[in-house]
């Protein structure tokens, strides 16, 4: 399972502290690999941000970080640093099990905020990579479990492609944060993690769905949410196989996926909507959605597809949208027809619709 949360924490944790371990008799005022900082800086990084993060949380922010830091006490050896980063570590997993269903909070890349489980997988990454760069500067390996590594990289960096033919998930985390080779690809000098956006339409919300969660989808979990009787219906299990699918095939493009349709009032997952894949050459997008029983009725498709619709013509690498709809799906006529949208020539064996930018 590649799902984020307070267990993947205290996974990495036990591990990077195991690894760091190894070099608690070592001199820590050397840098740390590649890195400005020595490191005794670097743990205290580490501390920082897994704190930082449960602080994001807790304090709800909105539009900038809570302003407050934390600091090593002079004299900290490098088993009191370990000690602090098992402890921050700890923090920040007991938050995102508590976190309520839906809260975000602000985080600049690259939709300025992250729910609890992408606030969960940032920490995973920054104990991961920076327990290597401890470990690196003494000649000590620091290789996490495989699974782990790919469950950070199919929730956390879903625009890099996965481990190619002969090379591992840890190698390819290694390649995506500037860190090492990966036989094919050009190494980086600049990179940036990816959390998942939210669109809000309403009754409903919008919930980008990474490859991590598409995959527990389509294996048949719930994906992380919570869902309304009868959910996920069979088209949003269907949806996410596609993502899962375009993803281990290389070609998954982030903003071009799926999304689970959550309400707004209680967290209840009620549906699913989303994009065929990225827009074609000519600017054109296709767009599909489907709801669980009990959720129909209630406009949510209506409002849902509006606001997604808005969202994708406001992409400068779209001009039009098209849906395709079975013949005797009366109800989801309507959805197209009061979001905008219009006949065009069919598409045997479907009916299509059209929506253009303005």
């Amino acid at each position: 399972m590649l799902l984020m949360g307070g267990d993947r924490i205290d996974e990495a944790v036990a591990h990077a502290a195991k690894t760091l371990r190894a070099t608690a008799d070592r001199d820590w005022s050397v840098p740390a690999y590649r890195l400005d900082w020595s490191c005794l800086e670097t743990a205290e990084h580490i501390a920082g941000a897994l704190v930082g993060y449960a602080g994001q949380l807790t304090g709800r922010a909105a539009t900038a970080y809570v302003p407050f830091d934390i600091a090593l006490d002079d004299g900290t050896d490098p088993e009191g640093a370990i000690h602090v980063i098992e402890a921050t570590s700890g923090i920040l997993a007991a938050v995102v099990r508590t976190a309520p269903p839906g809260v975000r909070a602000y985080h600049p890349y690259p939709h300025r905020s992250a729910d609890a489980t992408g606030f969960a997988a940032m920490g995973v990454a920054e104990i991961l990579i920076h327990a290597y760069d401890i470990a690196r500067a003494f000649g000590v390996d620091a290789e996490p479990p495989a699974d782990l590594c790919e469950a950070l990289l199919a929730h956390l960096f879903p625009h890099v492609p996965p481990a190619p033919t002969g090379a591992t998930h840890w190698a390819t985390l290694l390649w995506a944060t500037g860190r090492g080779p990966l036989p094919g690809r050009t190494p980086l000098d600049h990179w940036r993690w990816r959390n998942a956006r939210t669109i809000p339409a309403g009754h409903v919300t919008l919930h980008e769905v990474t490859p991590a969660v598409a995959a527990d989808l389509a294996a048949g979990g719930t994906g992380g949410f919570t869902w309304i009787e009868g959910g996920p219906y069979d088209g949003t299990r269907t949806a996410a196989g596609m993502v899962a699918k375009a993803y281990a095939g290389g070609v998954y493009r982030p903003d071009w996926g799926m999304h689970v349709l959550v309400r707004a009032d209680d967290g209840i997952a009620v549906g699913g909507m989303g994009f065929h894949g990225p827009p074609d050459d000519e600017g054109c997008v296709e767009v599909g959605y489907d709801l669980a029983v009990a959720a129909r009725g209630n406009g949510y498709a209506t409002e849902a597809l509006r606001s997604l619709s808005q969202w994708a013509l406001d992409h400068p690498d779209v001009t039009s949208l098209l849906a395709r709809v079975d013949p005797t799906n009366t109800p989801s006529h309507a959805v197209l027809t009061r979001t905008g949208y219009t006949r065009l020539p069919d598409r045997a064996p479907t009916h299509a619709y059209g929506l253009r930018r303005a």
